[in-house]
């Protein structure tokens, strides 16, 4: 694995990524990168979003019919909410499944993991 040097950009976009309370998107790690770095190219994040999750410091995360959204690694099991009025997603902290790993599920099914995606209106899209 070929670790990068750390560029102002990378240094950026990395520290979009940690400091959002949840996983964000391509656009929105642009947008709060860009705040840092004036004339930021969206090439440039994509570059380092793909070297930096090669590097095994961010990972995407998948949502179901959402472009992948990205966080640090090391957040441990939790799970998210995705605003349908905001768009926004946020961290979830415990798991509300208790299934561990390794369990059997009715019908034979082994599990080696499991993600949850809620959906709703954060506290701030409820206000309104």
């Amino acid at each position: 694995m070929v670790t990068r040097r750390m560029t102002r950009q990378r240094e950026a976009i990395l520290e979009a990524i940690r400091s959002a309370g949840g996983p964000l998107s391509v656009a929105e790690v642009h947008r709060v990168a860009g705040r840092e770095i004036e004339g930021l190219g969206i090439a440039t994040v994509y570059r380092n979003l793909r070297n930096l999750r090669d590097e095994g410091m961010i990972v995407a995360v998948e949502l179901p019919g959402e472009d992948p959204r990205y966080e640090p690694v090391g957040r441990g099991h939790h799970h998210h909410f995705l605003c349908t009025e905001c768009e926004r997603t946020f961290d979830l902290e415990g798991c509300p499944v208790d299934v561990p790993e390794g369990a059997t599920l009715p019908g034979g099914y082994r599990v080696r993991g499991h993600s949850l995606t809620f959906y709703g209106s954060c506290e701030r899209c409820s206000e309104v």
